[in-house]
Order: structure tokens, then C-alpha cells, then sequence
């Protein structure tokens, strides 16, 4: 009896100790960026969408830089002398309305940002990867331009964060 408890045991606590040691031998971050693309160029995107809406792609490229720079997967570089670029197309900006009353009077809009963003390794001179990105955020309209204004950073925050996640982790 007293043996079987102590096999038991030993059972239990080497199942720990495995389970430990192989939890720290694994990494979300940086899962599949390859080991030669250590610096990325973020060029200007291009603004396609007809919203008229100023700096539109002045925010996004500025977001997208920002977060490349905390994540640390990678250094900004200029176009000519980095290891990968990543450039894109603001395709669409529709702002159309989300909430209607009984009266049919509009309450809240919706702004929807739709990009086309496009992942090269320049070392090895290919695509690692083409995707369309779409964000949505509602805003009140009684807001007026400062609510439409916080809908788009919203929207552009989580695009950046999307673009960022499939470059370094290709989910």
C-alpha cells in the first residue's frame, strides 16, 4: 500500500516538473517571423476610400509604426535598406448609419475602415503575405466631429493591432 502511494506520488510530481519545463519552451510572440527579417519599412499608405477624411493615412501608417516599435520584433527602417516591407491601401471608409429610432432618425453611424495590406520580404525578393483587413467602430451622432474623430482612432487602433498580429505571429 504504502509503496503504491509513494509510485503515485513520484507519478504526479515528475508530471509537474515535465509539464513546467515544457510550458517554458513555448512562445506566442514572434512565432513565425523569419530569423533574417529583423528590420521593416512602413511606408505611407496609400488612401483609396474617397472619405475625405484628413490625415486618415498620416494616423494609420503613425499606429502601425508605433506598434512595430513596441512589439520589438522588428526595427524601422526605410524602405531602400530594410529587410521587409509592409504597405498597404485604404480601400474604403463608408460611414453609414447603425441606430435608428421609431422615427427612422439616425441615433449612431457606423464608420468601417477596409485596407489592403500586403507583407514582402525584401532579402529573398517575395510576398510572405497578401490580406483585406476590415475594423468597424458606432459613434453618436449628437458626438458631432469629435465622437466620428474617436470612432476612427478606435478603428485604426484595431487594425494596427490586427496587421501587427498577423506579421509576427501569421494567425
Amino acid at each position: 500500500m504504502v509503496l503504491r502511494l509513494v509510485s503515485g506520488y513520484w507519478f504526479v510530481v515528475s508530471s509537474i516538473i515535465a509539464i513546467c519545463a515544457l510550458n517554458g519552451c513555448y512562445s506566442f510572440t514572434g512565432a513565425s517571423v523569419s530569423p533574417h527579417l529583423k528590420t521593416i519599412a512602413i511606408p505611407l499608405f496609400d488612401d483609396q476610400s474617397g472619405s475625405g477624411e484628413p490625415n486618415l493615412r498620416e494616423q494609420l501608417t503613425n499606429k502601425l509604426q508605433e506598434n512595430f516599435l513596441q512589439d520589438n520584433n522588428f526595427q524601422l527602417a526605410d524602405r531602400k535598406s530594410s529587410d521587409a516591407l509592409l504597405e498597404g491601401t485604404i480601400t474604403s471608409m463608408p460611414n453609414e448609419p447603425a441606430v435608428l429610432t421609431q422615427g427612422e432618425t439616425v441615433t449612431k453611424n457606423r464608420i468601417t475602415i477596409n485596407l489592403k495590406v500586403t507583407y514582402r520580404d525584401q532579402k529573398f525578393k517575395k510576398q510572405i503575405w497578401e490580406r483585406n483587413f476590415s475594423r468597424y467602430a458606432d459613434y453618436d451622432i449628437s458626438g458631432g466631429p469629435s465622437a466620428k474623430q474617436g470612432a476612427i482612432t478606435a478603428v485604426l487602433t484595431q487594425l494596427a493591432e490586427d496587421i501587427l498580429l498577423e506579421t509576427v505571429s501569421g494567425w
